[in-house]
């Protein structure tokens, strides 16, 4: 999602200009980035945006200069197991991408409102478009067979994450979020929380006031968001979550408290990081666990695209 906001801050600024879009359309075994990273090529050769960890970029980068002078797209094809030493094969199509797609996805991300983003890499018209989608569709997935000619990406707006209170750990949250590309919005009491709230938002209670945790947790628990994390101790918690069941107050799994990763947090910055984990966590749907402990790949299989 960074990528995203960071090409569209691009292109916001250099409006007018011709533009080349690199796309990862499909990998074969392992893979630095997976389907639907992107990166921006301008014309004075700039670049927005990654496609792998750094060793492919280059070329991509010269090849989209011959893409923009003839308006030819081109699709690029990199077996790593020979040239890079990694266990995989992947395909990026580089194409003079329309302004249109870039006025589709800032006008759905704006609204905070989902969208499609379709890119055809082969067979005819080849190219990436945005399509609007007014709600979640249940499937879908990036192209993996080697007999599909699309990629079909949802995309998503960035996490917002609402900090209810102040502290020397707010200046690491900040700092980590906004590296994340989440949005990041301090209150100071629920009566400021943003209307409506949507699937990406995430909410951090910390005013460290039982009258005010008490009065944030009593508006936000019934929203039914991911993630609402508190921070303090066990017993403080406990006691919270005994008054807000005595009104009727659901708990649900989104709930976590004392927030964060167990990591031995110390440091406000220690915290933040413990905090910002636990978070990405939640919302990529993933484990946590060491990658090292992980039996499967590091990356969840991607599954054929289907359109629902």
């Amino acid at each position: 999602m960074k990528d995203i906001d960071d090409i569209l801050r691009e292109w916001n600024k250099r409006r007018g200009e011709d533009f080349a879009l690199a796309t990862l359309v499909r990998t074969k075994g392992s893979s630095y980035r997976r389907p639907g990273a992107r990166m921006l090529i301008c014309e004075d050769g700039k670049t927005v945006g990654s496609l792998s960890a750094g060793c492919l970029e280059d070329e991509v980068a010269l090849c989209a200069r011959e893409v923009l002078r003839t308006g030819q797209p081109a699709l690029m094809n990199f077996d790593r197991r020979k040239r890079f030493g990694c266990a995989g094969k992947i395909d990026i199509l580089v194409e003079c991408v329309s302004q249109n797609f870039f006025f589709g996805l800032a006008e759905s991300l704006d609204v905070r409102r989902g969208c499609l983003a379709i890119t055809r890499f082969s067979g005819d018209e080849v190219g990436s478009r945005i399509l609007e989608i007014d709600h979640p569709p249940s499937r879908i997935y990036g192209a993996a067979s080697e007999h599909e000619q699309e990629l079909i990406q949802q995309i998503h707006p960035p996490l917002r994450l609402i900090v209810l209170g102040e502290g020397p750990d707010n200046v690491p949250l900040h700092s980590l979020a906004n590296s994340l590309g989440w949005q990041i919005v301090e209150i100071a009491t629920a009566n400021e929380f943003p209307s409506p709230a949507d699937e990406w938002t995430a909410a951090i209670v910390k005013s460290h006031n039982y009258g005010r945790d008490f009065g944030a947790l009593r508006k936000l628990l019934p929203l039914g968001l991911r993630y609402v994390g508190l921070i303090g101790p066990r017993k403080r918690r406990n006691q919270l979550l005994s008054d807000l069941l005595d009104l009727g107050v659901t708990i649900n799994a989104g709930f976590f408290a004392p927030a964060g990763l167990d990591l031995g947090a110390e440091t406000p910055e220690e915290i933040a990081l413990a905090i910002v984990s636990e978070i990405q966590r939640v919302f990529a749907r993933a484990s946590g666990e060491s990658l090292r402990e992980r039996k499967m790949s590091i990356h969840a299989p991607i599954k054929s695209a289907v359109r629902a």
